[in-house]
């Protein structure tokens, strides 16, 4: 009976370096991270109605927005795919090559602005701008409003979602509508987030060793928050810039909206929401493999050569930070009528 006792207090015992190091890890994860919540987030000076949102899912996979008629929104942030298009750059008018790769559209409303370089404040001003570039829709405001207007259709949502509005079909009412149903776009319940909720089994030894390091080697220094990145600038070589290949001497990323010196390039901390759905990586698109990107994070961010084992472990982490996608019910858009302007 005496050897029962002791064996049973020993296997108590051997459990509890283990339970009382999960809650440290958890501690110390909390205080860097938040989980996504399961309600859609406020959104400045943009109320996200059932109605703005209905009408911005529309417009989000209406072609008819691009010059040609044949690019959507959904066509470089495909809900399909983890709201990019898997693609090194993005394929826009006329086979056009752009110059960056496509951001995920999941989670962006948590980015404090958006594109690499954050040239957009908010969701809002970042979907005027794919409409209006050359090499992605190729439009202009003036055709996109007059688009809009020759849809009847189009006319009735419209005055919906903006009520006691003269003349609500607007280019900027387009992006508010855009802006709400992508504040839509959340992915809670990752098994991280289940972690960072307190359910301490909800990661494997792996993925906790890999938390650990993301955390101890200095990764959170730019990835942290609800987003695991999307707040800040950074340098992308802090301490060793990566090749030409990877980081284009052309591209000085922030510096061309700042015109600083202290911007050059310097980008936008990627957010590591879903990141295991997202490849190729950095703005370049040039990496494929989610291990290759954290080896080259840790050498030129932190200076520092993981071993194969540590890059495993931070990978396994990563992955885990793949949320409950969207399920968003593809809509069935207007016809255009004979005053709608033609494709170019």
């Amino acid at each position: 009976m005496r050897t029962l006792l002791l064996a049973a207090t020993l296997v108590a015992l051997a459990g509890m370096p283990a339970s009382a190091n999960d809650q440290a890890l958890l501690k110390d994860a909390r205080d860097y991270f938040k989980p996504i919540p399961s309600i859609v987030p406020a959104v400045k000076d943009n109320a996200v109605t059932r109605e703005k949102v209905e009408l911005g899912k529309m417009l989000f996979f209406d072609p008819r927005v691009s010059a040609s008629h044949l690019i959507s929104c959904n066509t470089c942030h495909n809900l399909s795919m983890g709201g990019d298009d898997n693609l090194e750059t993005s394929i826009g008018h006329g086979w056009a090559k752009g110059p960056r790769n496509a951001p995920t559209v999941l989670n962006a409303v948590f980015n404090k602005a958006q594109f690499w370089d954050g040239r957009a404040a908010d969701l809002k001003a970042q979907a005027k701008g794919p409409i209006q570039a050359g090499v992605e829709m190729n439009n202009t405001p003036k055709v996109v409003e007059e688009t809009l207007r020759s849809i009847p259709a189009y006319v009735t949502k419209f005055k919906t979602a903006f009520p006691n509005q003269t003349q609500p079909v607007t280019f900027d009412n387009l992006a508010m509508a855009i802006e709400a149903f992508e504040a839509t776009l959340i992915t809670p319940a990752s098994r991280f987030d289940q972690f960072l909720e307190g359910n301490v089994t909800a990661l494997n030894a792996t993925e906790k060793e890999g938390l650990r390091l993301f955390m101890d080697k200095g990764c959170v220094a730019c990835h942290q928050g609800v987003n695991l990145g999307g707040e800040e600038y950074y340098p992308f070589g802090v301490v060793e810039k990566p090749g030409a290949t990877i980081l284009p001497e052309k591209d000085r990323g922030r510096f061309e909206v700042t015109k600083t010196a202290d911007a050059d390039y310097v980008f936008r901390a990627g957010p590591l929401r879903n990141i295991a759905l997202t490849a190729p990586y950095f703005h370049s698109g040039k990496v494929w493999d989610l291990k290759q990107a954290v080896a080259v994070m840790a050498t030129s961010q932190l200076g520092a050569k993981l071993t194969d084992k540590e890059i495993d472990a931070i990978t396994a982490f990563l992955v885990s930070l793949t949320g409950e996608q969207p399920r968003v019910e593809l809509p069935i858009l207007p016809i255009s009528t004979t005053e709608t302007p033609m494709p170019k």
